[in-house]
């Protein structure tokens, strides 16, 4: 996820904006020290205008 926010030039400030994810949980998250509900999930890859499958590796 990490890779696909920097590739949209998106700071995990406009990340928070866009799903209304706490930062520090986005960070954890983009770290893999915490797993992903299915909302979750869908919030990052709307926000990043992705499939879920570009998040979840075909989870």
């Amino acid at each position: 996820m990490r890779a696909l926010r920097l590739a949209r030039k998106m700071s995990l400030r406009d990340m928070q904006a866009r799903t209304g994810l706490d930062r520090g949980h986005l960070s954890r998250l983009e770290r893999g020290l915490v797993g992903a509900s299915d909302d979750t999930i869908r919030r990052c890859a709307h926000a990043l205008d992705v499939p879920t499958a570009a998040i979840t590796h075909d989870r």
